[in-house]
Formats: C-alpha cells, sequence, structure tokens
C-alpha cells in the first residue's frame, strides 16, 4: 500500500511541476481579450443606464422635435438595436465559451489537487496506524517486564 500511494504522489507531483514550468493554455488572442471586454461592458448596469439615457434621448427628440430624422414608428432606433443585438450575443457567447473553458481547467487542477490531498492523508493515516502499533507493542513490552519483575519479587 504505501508504495503504491508514494508513486501516486510521485507522478502527481511530476504533473503539477510540469504545469507549472510548461502551462498548456496559452494567453488569450486578442479577439478573446476583445470578447471579454464587450462581455464585460455590456453585461454592467452602466452600460444599461447609457442604452436606456440614449435610447429615451432619441425617442423624445424624434417625437417632440419639429424635424425628426427618425419619425414615430422608430425604423432607424429598430434598425440601430437589432444589429447591435446582433453582434453582441455572439461576442458575448464567445467569451462564455472561453470562460468555461477556463473553469472546465480549473476543475480538472482541482480534482487532482484533491486526489493528491486524499492520497496524502492516506499515507499519513498509514504512518500514524505505524506509530500507534510502535507504540502498542513498546507499551505491551513493559507490561511484560512489569509482570516478570512482579511476579520475580513475590
Amino acid at each position: 500500500m504505501g508504495k503504491d500511494v508514494l508513486e501516486m504522489l510521485d507522478q502527481l507531483r511530476v504533473k503539477a511541476r510540469a504545469r507549472r514550468t510548461h502551462p498548456q493554455s496559452e494567453p488569450p488572442s486578442f479577439g478573446a481579450r476583445a470578447a471579454d471586454a464587450v462581455a464585460a461592458s455590456v453585461g454592467s448596469w452602466r452600460f444599461i443606464l447609457v442604452q436606456s439615457t440614449l435610447s429615451g434621448a432619441w425617442l423624445l427628440y424624434n417625437a417632440l422635435s419639429g424635424k425628426p430624422f427618425d419619425p414615430f414608428p422608430f425604423i432607424l432606433l429598430n434598425l440601430l438595436l437589432s444589429f447591435q443585438a446582433a453582434y453582441t450575443a455572439p461576442v458575448i457567447m464567445m467569451s462564455q465559451n472561453r470562460q468555461a473553458d477556463i473553469d472546465r481547467q480549473r476543475g480538472i487542477d482541482d480534482f487532482e489537487i484533491n486526489k493528491k490531498a486524499e492520497l496524502e492523508i492516506e499515507t499519513l493515516h498509514h504512518k500514524i496506524d505505524l506509530l500507534r502499533e510502535q507504540e502498542l507493542a513498546a507499551l505491551s513490552a513493559a507490561v511484560e517486564r512489569l509482570t516478570r519483575l512482579l511476579e520475580e519479587r513475590r
């Protein structure tokens, strides 16, 4: 049992060392960084407030102005919002896919760490059991010696 556990621990140490010295993940590309930036800005209250303010100003100007550039059905505003949604959704999906890959790798790393911790705890239990056996053997020997001493004095 002890040799198998130690071999597995050594293998896990080698894997961890290799991962630290040669990381498998490459630095994110420009597209990945851009997707993360867009997802971070679009998914914020600041964006919602700015978007709502601009849309409200657009609607008020075109509804109350004597010279509207986008009259009542607001077709141009609808076109702009559709265009924004058509390009924003795939970019957000790219960012989410990248984040899912990062989370998957973290899960694998966590599993390996937990496996290593489990093996180390198992090794510690084994060492404690050996110490306990040695202690019991020493106590048994001491009891036998004391018993012999008591019998000799009688």
